[in-house]
């Protein structure tokens, strides 16, 4: 007798409830493929998403408040309250009130995350600026989920249907970036990227890139030394393990010969290196994936966009793909899922 499956849950933590966070949500949820292989459940508050379907005119946004996941509706969009009480929302503007309310909801949906309650987070954008604080200093989502689920290491890894670029330094200032390059940094994100290739994107005997720190990559030690005693060596130990790496390249050459094409992913020494051309290619489709964790995390690749918030201007494509890119890791984890 075939057993009628369940659909996975994709929760949504909503962000900055007064940035773009709540428009590309609720836009992109809008999609008819939505309830066809997952069921969304968004961590916010449902007066919140009451204005902005009127501030929007989003008439055909309809979704079912539930107060814990036993009431979820599988057909429809859900959303949970993280708190008694909904901030006001004032689009466009930074408010302490937003940030506390987006850090609960992410902690809210961290922690069904991780109990299984839900199958995959999307993080929609929020301002890291009105939730860090002294009591929790905030880096980032990828930092902080991270440590949440009690992993020692993860990897940025941009993805879009051109590129997948994965960060040696995430979130570190360009002039300690030298200094976190290391032989063992290398060697941790190569693997880790090499393993999410085939594991998350079922490339089989998946083939990389590892960009130079340096302009020309070095040019054998004229214009820094990192190639040549850092990079080079990474690079040969992993080729002595059977690891598909190569380089390291010039990032400029690279990409300005679209060098990217000939390799299933690409490591890039720092933040700018690897996110420049990233945005470049795939602005609107780009997303965020963390890499590396027992959990399936993914976002849009923008921010909370104060100056267009509440203005119908948003464009939703960077979230649909986060969300279609989760539910499609899903799948790939779990193929003997069937649509509900």
């Amino acid at each position: 007798m075939h057993q009628r499956k369940i659909k996975p849950i994709i929760g949504i933590s909503i962000g900055d409830i007064n940035g773009i966070g709540v428009e590309v949500t609720m836009k992109a949820l809008l999609d008819n493929r939505t309830y066809k292989s997952f069921t969304p459940l968004i961590y916010a508050h449902g007066k919140a998403i009451t204005f902005y379907r009127k501030q929007l005119g989003l008439d055909d946004f309809n979704f079912a408040q539930i107060k814990s996941l036993d009431e979820i509706q599988h057909k429809r969009i859900n959303v949970i309250n993280v708190s008694e009480e909904c901030p006001e929302v004032i689009p466009g503007v930074e408010t302490h009130e937003a940030g506390k309310f987006a850090l609960e909801a992410l902690k809210m949906a961290v922690n069904d995350l991780k109990e299984g309650k839900i199958q995959a987070l999307v993080t929609a954008p929020l301002n890291k600026n009105n939730v860090n604080s002294e009591e929790l200093p905030f880096v980032g989502h990828t930092e902080f989920i991270t440590e949440a689920v009690g992993s020692k290491e993860s990897l940025m890894l941009m993805v879009s249907e051109q590129l997948r670029v994965g960060l040696v330094t995430g979130h570190v200032p360009l002039a300690k970036v030298a200094e976190n390059v290391t032989q063992e940094r290398i060697n941790q994100k190569a693997k880790i990227l090499l393993k999410s290739l085939e594991k998350d994107f079922g490339i089989n005997k998946p083939k990389i890139a590892i960009l130079g720190l340096n302009p020309h990559a070095g040019e054998d030690g004229l214009l820094g030394e990192e190639e040549e005693k850092i990079i080079k060596p990474a690079i040969h130990a992993l080729k002595d393990q059977n690891k598909m790496v190569f380089g390291p390249y010039p990032a400029d050459g690279f990409f300005g010969m679209a060098h990217q094409t000939k390799f299933d992913g690409v490591l890039a020494m720092y933040h700018d290196q690897g996110l420049v051309p990233f945005k470049s290619m795939a602005f609107s489709t780009g997303v965020n994936f963390t890499a590396g964790l027992p959990v399936v995390r993914t976002s849009p690749d923008h921010g909370t966009a104060y100056n267009i918030a509440g203005k119908n201007l948003a464009d939703e494509g960077s979230m649909r793909a986060a969300i279609f890119l989760a539910a499609d890791i899903i799948q790939l984890h779990n193929p003997q899922e069937s649509e509900d």
